[in-house]
């Protein structure tokens, strides 16, 4: 179910390397459109570790702990084509603005990041060039050709949370975010509501904007296509039976929720 697209003449992802994007599913039938920015944590060859010891790559400041299990079985339990970034976002992060300073962050929470320190322009522009740029331009093509197709498009854009932040607990167990549209997040915080045994953000831990974020911005609503952010804690997705759980429940929660925006 699986397949990838591959980078053209590369001078930062080389032989061996996997190219960035990854998509699952990609003939899924359904309206949902499933993104997935800080799927992998993978480091290009040619950049090393970034300076950081193991411990510091399998944290949360590389990647969204857990949800990539959640959106490919939620992938497969709807019927829906995903979309997903293989790199770490200490690399480039793919769900922020290129022009900001936490595109590629030299310092994550508390942590320095060695190897993003007085980069170059040309090593800027190379990652941009290689990762997150295939990204952003397959999401594109995607979107384009469903929407020449005539097929209802609905942009989900799938993350994770760390339950600790700065010292402050996060109670949420899952939050809806979105900003210009309002069509489907308050159909979902209804549904997560309604499930009795949830903590549900609105707009919680996390508010979109234009500045700290580019998916949703960008191929939701510059689109017009109706778009939410899912945001889930990790600590109930960080093995396969939360996993497994969680995209089963959002499973069931969205394709009843189809029904009432397709109806």
């Amino acid at each position: 179910m699986a397949s990838d697209v591959a980078g053209a003449t590369s001078l930062l992802l080389e032989s061996g390397d996997l190219p960035p994007v990854h998509e699952y599913n990609p003939a899924g039938a359904s309206p949902f459109l499933l993104t997935c920015d800080h799927y992998g944590r993978l480091l290009p060859k040619r950049l090393g570790d970034l300076g950081l010891p193991e411990s510091e790559l399998v944290r949360h400041i590389a990647w969204d702990i857990g949800i990539a299990g959640v959106a490919e079985r939620l992938a497969t339990l709807i019927d829906a084509h995903l979309v997903a970034q293989r790199y770490s976002r200490l690399v480039i992060d793919c769900n922020r603005p290129p022009s900001v300073a936490s595109s590629i962050p030299r310092l994550s929470e508390a942590t320095l990041i060695p190897g993003n320190e007085a980069l170059p322009s040309e090593a800027i522009r190379m990652r941009r060039r290689e990762i997150f740029d295939p990204y952003h331009q397959r999401i594109d093509a995607i979107i384009d050709r469903r929407l020449h197709q005539h097929r209802p498009t609905v942009l989900v854009s799938l993350h994770s949370f760390t339950p600790i932040y700065a010292g402050v607990a996060r109670p949420w167990h899952i939050g809806t975010l979105y900003h210009r549209d309002r069509t489907l997040p308050p159909l979902l915080l209804k549904a997560l509501r309604a499930e009795g045994d949830l903590v549900v953000g609105d707009n919680e831990p996390y508010a979109v904007s234009d500045l700290t974020d580019y998916t949703i911005p960008v191929h939701g609503e510059a689109r017009g296509l109706v778009n939410t952010g899912i945001e889930i804690r990790q600590d109930l997705i960080a093995d396969q039976s939360g996993q497994r759980e969680w995209a089963e429940r959002l499973a069931r929660i969205l394709s009843a929720i189809e029904a009432q925006l397709t109806g």
